[in-house]
This record gives C-alpha cells, structure tokens and sequence, in this order.
C-alpha cells in the first residue's frame, strides 16, 4: 500500500482537495494582480490597504485548510505509527504560522 502521508516530504491530494486548494490560491493571485493593477493606475493608499488586508485574509484561509488536513492525515497518521517527533514538526509549523 502506497504512503499518503508526509513520510518523504510529499503527500498524494486527492482531486478534491488539490481543486480546493489551486482554486484559492488563483483567487489569491487574481487579489495580488488586482493590488499591482491599483498600484500602476495610483489608486488611493486606503483602498490599496483595503485589498491588501483582503489577500492576507485569504491566505490566511488557505493556511487554515491546508493545515486541516495536514493535521487530520500526516500528522494522524504518523501518531498512529509511533512517529511523535512529528508533533515537534507540528508546533515549529505552527510557531511560523503564528508570527
């Protein structure tokens, strides 16, 4: 049976949540290629702050999802296994997240 999880550093997505996952990180480019647009056409500070703010929010979901899922399958898993160094990985993961 082939490993899903983090063993070597990948981890096979299904279709559904590689579709999620693509889809919101286009929608975060769209947002970024947007503030660029703003910048080049000398929009208003506040509302360039405005989009900006909105980006970060969306990355911010991005993270949340993806760390759902890391944390439902790889990190499940490798407890399951007697892995618990990847609980340490878990919280240095979270620490950056959190800055």
């Amino acid at each position: 049976m082939e490993k899903e999880c983090c063993l070597h550093k990948t981890k096979e997505r299904s279709d559904e949540e590689y579709k999620k996952l693509i889809h919101r990180l286009n929608r975060i480019e769209g947002q970024i290629r947007g503030i660029k647009g703003m910048i080049e056409k000398s929009a208003y500070c506040t509302d360039i702050l405005v989009q900006s703010s909105a980006v970060t929010a969306a990355v911010n979901a991005f993270n949340r999802e993806l760390l759902a899922s890391h944390i439902r399958s790889c990190v499940a898993e490798d407890i399951r296994e007697g892995r618990d160094e990847t609980l340490d990985e878990l919280i240095d993961t979270l620490k950056k997240l959190m800055k």
